[in-house]
């Protein structure tokens, strides 16, 4: 077998790998396996195409380069059950003083909160013998945390673990974590663990391209790695935002599906950092339906992206992760006509409760805007505004409502009225989405079922 002049991996004895293909044995030497099947490199051989592998029941033999590609394991966030968010000293020093007043400190007891005198930085709370000590966290430069400016940390949870280890010129060695109360933590992740689990890139692979668009971080431009075209999101050089970029790709190394965006992987190997993602050459949906409009969209079309957009959203769903920023503009279109749900900077367990930040309010559920309660229940109430975006070509909900009156004008049971040429069938989904009670709407895999039987009521061209 040829590889055409094709660079061959190199993969090292224990390397998983999974079958992109079924292969089926061709001599009494070869291993079959099935698409899919994960199997485990045992050597190379004289030939670079070929392998020496075994698979899960422990048979032996030989396996093609081009039939299987490394497995890649999700990357983990870290719970920060001790960062307590956006609180003052005092309140610190309240939360770690002694509950009578004649017991004393409890020394090593600690906590970490964002900084209110130097904004983006963050001050390390801990118990001495004698009171409660405050050092200022702050980033450097390149984006490292620091506490001394001897030692340097890529996140929260690395620092935090150092002096776990050794107080290293802190009043004491951080002995026990403050937990924040409700079990609703914030997360790290570990820039190292891309690289661990395959998902690094160097950056001399990627051929950079024009900017098609911005995103949270900075500018998303189009690219070239290994032959095919991607996009690629960047982090600015003077944002501090890289552990929210970070979770988003972490986020995305344990997802798999057609109608997510793909990840490709990481390039740390430099600033700004950047997450290489699979390229939808027909950009956002809402850009794709105000661009195209009635003449080019049919309504089966229709019907198919917000299937797709359903079978995507079912699938997160089934992995208890909620996205709560899903609109048409987070929406991309693929070469082939498919819809993939994109952009989870926000995707978090469904447990996950937002205290503060900025809403699309005109997407968001009543009890996210009031409460901060996101769920998926709350992704299904802007699936239904989604819907409303699709049947109306891209216009903004609610029009010509100022947005402080949306959440008054939903509880006094005020819905959006149907879109011109929208099938009732879909409009009742609609509807459905908007149930006022989360527990009374409809999950994604109904919403899926009910879709799939609307666009497979469309009578085939030439019948």
């Amino acid at each position: 077998m040829s590889n055409n002049g094709s660079q061959v991996p190199v993969w090292t004895a224990g390397t998983e790998v999974v079958g992109r293909f079924q292969f089926r044995a061709r001599t009494r030497e070869d291993l079959p396996f099935e698409k899919g099947e994960v199997l485990y490199i045992e050597s190379v051989t004289r030939d670079p195409n070929w392998y020496r592998a075994r698979n899960g029941k422990g048979r032996r033999g030989m396996i093609p380069y081009n039939y299987v590609i490394e497995h890649k394991r999700g990357v983990k966030l870290h719970a920060m059950p001790w960062f307590h968010g956006r609180i003052t000293r005092e309140q610190a020093e309240d939360l770690l003083k002694p509950k009578e007043s004649n017991m004393p400190f409890e020394k090593g007891l600690f906590l970490v909160r964002e900084s209110h005198n130097y904004q983006g930085d963050y001050t390390l709370s801990v118990c001495s013998a004698v009171g409660v000590e405050h050092y200022r966290v702050r980033y450097t430069d390149d984006n490292k945390l620091t506490v001394d400016d001897d030692s340097f940390f890529e996140n929260l949870t690395k620092l935090v673990e150092h002096y776990q280890d050794d107080a290293d010129g802190l009043c004491t060695r951080l002995a026990k974590p403050l937990e924040k109360k409700g079990g609703k933590f914030d997360f790290s992740v570990d820039p190292d663990s891309f690289k661990k689990e395959g998902w690094s890139i160097q950056r001399h692979e990627l051929h950079l391209g024009r900017s098609i668009g911005k995103g949270e971080f900075g500018d998303v431009l189009q690219a070239e790695y290994k032959g095919q075209k991607v996009a690629v999101k960047s982090l600015l050089d003077d944002s501090h935002a890289a552990q929210t970029f970070l979770a988003e790709a972490s986020i995305m190394t344990n997802l798999s599906h057609k109608n997510l965006v793909k990840l490709l992987g990481v390039s740390l190997d430099g600033n700004p950092i950047y997450i290489v993602t699979e390229f939808c050459g027909k950009g956002s949906l809402v850009e794709y339906l105000r661009t195209r409009g009635r003449t080019v969209i049919g309504q089966k079309d229709l019907v198919g992206f917000a299937r797709d957009i359903a079978a995507g959203m079912h699938y997160l769903e089934s992995k208890n992760l909620v996205h709560r920023d899903l609109a048409a503009r987070n929406v991309l279109i693929h070469e082939d006509g498919t819809a993939k749900v994109s952009d989870f900077g926000l995707a978090r367990e469904a447990n996950f409760n937002l205290e503060g930040g900025k809403f699309p309010i005109k997407w968001t559920a009543p009890e996210a805007i009031k409460q901060g309660r996101f769920s998926t229940q709350s992704d299904v109430w802007s699936y239904g505004v989604l819907l409303w975006e699709l049947f109306s070509f891209g216009r903004t909900p609610y029009p010509r409502v100022h947005i402080d009156s949306v959440v008054e004008m939903i509880e006094r049971g005020h819905r959006m009225d149907c879109p011109e040429g929208c099938p009732k069938q879909v409009y009742d989904v609609m509807r459905d989405c908007w149930d006022i009670d989360p527990r009374q709407r409809p999950t994604f895999q109904t919403i899926y079922r009910k879709l799939d039987e609307v666009y497979r009521s469309f009578v085939p061209v030439g019948n």
